[in-house]
């Protein structure tokens, strides 16, 4: 019960405060495959980065970003977060991810290209520590 309330008052306060959405595909290693739909919910330079990818199971990502805007009005930015990943197949994982990456939003579009590294620890199905996991994200600026 506990957790559900936890969970309802997150959710509460993250639709308060959202002030920008994006939705579009990520290509790259994503928690077993390597295209998934990759979605972005600001609020006041922290977001949330999620990720969906299908194929001989279902991985899920999501991840807290603090987002770095080191010159205001310019297009460039970065975000660093860490968040939890799981994968809904044979086997089944569950670990942590970290993210470092890079995004450009262009003025004359609503579009938003990023780079990004997302190093994991998996947990179950075996303690691995993964290092290799880029990506490249495009997305449709709400």
């Amino acid at each position: 019960m506990k957790k559900s309330i936890v969970a309802l008052f997150i959710v509460v306060i993250l639709t308060g405060s959202v002030h920008a959405q994006e939705i579009g595909v990520r290509f790259g290693d994503i928690v077993g495959n390597n295209v998934a739909v990759d979605a972005v919910f600001g609020s006041h330079g922290y977001r949330v980065h999620a990720d969906v990818s299908f194929g001989d199971g279902v991985g899920v990502e999501a991840l807290l970003d603090l987002v770095v805007r080191p010159l205001k009005g310019e297009a460039f930015h970065f975000y660093l977060g860490a968040g939890g990943f799981t994968w809904l197949g044979d086997p089944f994982r569950l670990g942590f991810s970290g993210e470092l990456g890079l995004e450009y939003r262009f003025n004359s579009v609503p579009i938003a290209i990023g780079l990004d590294w997302r190093p994991a620890l998996r947990l179950i199905d075996e303690t691995k520590f993964i290092a290799d996991r880029f990506g490249f994200n495009v997305r449709f600026v709400f």
